[in-house]
């Protein structure tokens, strides 16, 4: 009976090492001109499944044309989510331009 323990809690923790951080990058027009970052938590719950607080990439442009989002579950977004036991799960959309 404990080896079964031992070797469950073996594969659950390499699957958390297994596990990443998501991301994906969008460009808009002809993509970051300069060096200028704007970032915003965006708020689910339910591992991601119910929105409760989404941004909107071209308000946080403020009107640019040509711009990059990038949206991620960062680092700090996976120690909420993980805190939270996956109830509350945000990620960040970073806009470039």
């Amino acid at each position: 009976m404990k080896k079964k323990i031992i070797r469950l809690t073996a594969v659950l923790f390499a699957a958390l090492l297994m596990s990443s951080c998501y991301s994906y990058t969008t460009v808009v027009g002809d993509g970051a001109q300069g060096n200028q970052q704007i970032s915003k938590w965006n708020h689910y719950l339910i591992g991601g499944l119910a929105p409760i607080g989404v941004s909107d990439p071209a308000v946080l442009a403020g009107g640019a044309q040509d711009y990059t989002v990038k949206t991620e579950m960062s680092f700090v977004n996976g120690i909420v989510n993980l805190l939270t036991g996956g109830i509350y799960s945000p990620t960040t959309t970073t806009i470039y331009k």
